[in-house]
């Protein structure tokens, strides 16, 4: 395995490491896409850091090699200078797809096919790539057309998708953290990626989602939703709400799951040429 690590992908003096992303390459590679994780962590903690073990057992597992990047978060303590909300964090991993697939790679040497990506997103990740992929009303992001043209699935699983439906379920999220990600409202409907629409002109992507039975801090209304608004209009959605039993945090962490969504990406996005 090769690691390269703290790949700026936003330049700056001296480096944000909210801006930077860890590479993993596996020693028996086909070079034939990218995969890359988007971390959950409610837009207010967690680090590329933590999914080192989930980046290689995936680049091991499916040959491709594995990108994991950090994005801003939301400050534990607010205020009108240092806040970062939605939506924030989604342009940050807008800015990250852009600069990978125009990336030569690490010393000017291309390691992995820049139009075969795979996403995949863990809780509010599944909501970040969900606001750049989908079309929304308020503030929408605009991935170019290459990026779209690039991507070939999107991985979302223990997602947040519809945050009225979720704060009906977890009143407490409200000041916990949907607040400081989105700002005090009396609905969020704006915000919630189940009203926004897929881009029809870009059909081919296939949509994949999981939940665990196992997942006590969100609850399976939410992909479920989320399932069915993709469904009304697309064609290349599946789901998976079976075969995993750990607890939300624990999901990147099993060997399950990668066996799940490893094997749903060999059959779903396979090489190029």
């Amino acid at each position: 395995m090769h690691e390269y690590t703290d790949i700026p992908y936003i330049p700056s003096h001296p480096p944000d490491n909210f801006h930077t992303f860890n590479l993993y390459i596996p020693t028996q590679r086909n070079t034939s896409g990218l995969i890359c994780f988007v971390h959950g962590g409610a837009w207010r903690s967690e680090d590329k850091l933590d999914h080192v073990g989930l980046a290689r057992r995936l680049a091991t597992f499916t040959g491709y090699a594995v990108a994991v990047p950090n994005y801003r978060l939301c400050p534990r303590e607010i205020t009108e200078d240092n806040a970062i909300r939605h939506p924030d964090h989604a342009k940050d991993i807008l800015r990250f797809l852009e600069f990978v697939i125009t990336w030569q790679g690490p010393y000017g040497t291309s390691v992995y096919n820049s139009n075969n990506l795979c996403l995949m997103g863990h809780s509010c990740g599944a909501h970040i790539l969900s606001s750049i992929f989908l079309e929304a009303t308020e503030d929408p992001l605009r991935p170019s057309p290459k990026l779209l043209n690039s991507t070939k699935a999107i991985i979302m699983s223990e997602g947040i998708y519809d945050i009225d439906l979720l704060l009906s379920s977890f009143p407490n999220y409200r000041d916990w953290f949907i607040e400081a990600a989105f700002g005090p409202r009396s609905a969020y409907r704006e915000v919630s990626v189940t009203t926004m629409n897929p881009r029809m002109e870009y059909n081919h992507l296939r949509w994949l989602i999981v939940h665990s039975k196992g997942d006590t801090l969100i609850d399976e209304a939410q992909s479920e939703a989320m399932y069915q608004h993709l469904l009304r209009n697309l064609s290349h959605v599946t789901r998976n709400f079976e075969q995993l039993i750990e607890e939300h945090d624990d999901i990147p962490k099993g060997v399950e799951f990668v066996n799940l969504v490893g094997q749903y990406i060999i059959d779903n996005v396979p090489p190029c040429t």
